[in-house]
């Protein structure tokens, strides 16, 4: 089968630039079929942005630990340092 790119590694499938997928012969008694996909369900959906917009808002709520010191910050990103203390047992 032709389709869209992988979006995952598969060891026994290969991606193919669109030369060489034109190409692409199948063995005699083989069938090639070329998927056509549909540029729509490419496209991320409302769920996956809002999912994306939750996962950014909880990172900028989460306080630095004990053992990092803030040395810069910029809106709302933190540069965070190492403290240098050692945990205690």
């Amino acid at each position: 089968m032709l389709g869209p790119l992988a979006t995952y590694a598969e060891p026994h499938c290969y991606d193919l630039c669109d030369d060489h997928a034109a190409r692409m012969t199948a063995p005699r008694g083989w069938d090639v079929v070329r998927l056509a996909p549909d540029p729509e369900a490419l496209k991320p959906s409302v769920d996956d942005i809002e999912a994306l917009a939750n996962a950014v808002r909880e990172v900028g709520r989460v306080e630095p630990a004990d053992e990092m010191i803030e040395v810069n910050r910029r809106g709302h990103l933190r540069v965070l340092r190492d403290s240098g203390k050692t945990p205690q047992a």
